[in-house]
């Protein structure tokens, strides 16, 4: 005798989903490997126009170092939040029927994972992009935050413009 497993339907968006995840998360690592490794091996300011500037800071919060903390464990402790968000993001992932919030959960699942590999392997995450105007500085940020940035405002794009679809409550 068998029982009957009701099936959910995963979304047909939901691989598109998962490669933007997976590209967020490689650019991201390649880009401050290479970084780490070559032109900020020597921590040094390198003026690109009279806005920007590629930096060397080390981030041990969130966001704008918001939470920023020094103790041993803080990294772990950010690190699987931003790992229970994304299980999360990758559940309505699976339920999504909108390519747009597919790639948007897809970039910010990537972005937190790509700062999750920092806090594991340095305890900190890698920022390196820094605007300005005059003296005021926009805080330091690396790919993986554009990315969550740039998800997120799809999201938002999409929730706003888009919407429900009609049938559905």
């Amino acid at each position: 005798m068998s029982i009957a497993v009701p099936h959910r339907k995963t979304s047909r968006h939901a691989g598109l989903g998962a490669g933007m995840a997976a590209l967020a998360i490689i650019a991201d690592q390649l880009v401050k490997n290479w970084l780490l490794a070559g032109p900020m091996h020597e921590p040094q300011v390198y003026e690109i126009t009279p806005f920007f500037n590629i930096v060397s800071a080390w981030n041990r919060g969130v966001s704008f170092s918001m939470f920023w903390t020094s103790a041993e464990h803080g990294p772990w402790i950010l690190s699987g939040v931003a790992v229970a968000i994304s299980l999360a993001l990758a559940v309505w992932l699976m339920r999504v029927s909108h390519r747009l919030t597919a790639i948007g959960i897809g970039l910010v699942i990537g972005g937190a994972l790509g700062n999750v590999v920092d806090r594991i392997r340095f305890g900190a995450v890698f920022d390196f992009l820094d605007f300005y105007l005059g003296t005021y500085h926009w805080p330091a940020f690396n790919v993986a935050d554009s990315c969550i940035t740039v998800g997120v405002v799809l999201l938002l794009w999409d929730g706003l413009f888009h919407g429900q679809e009609p049938g559905k409550s």
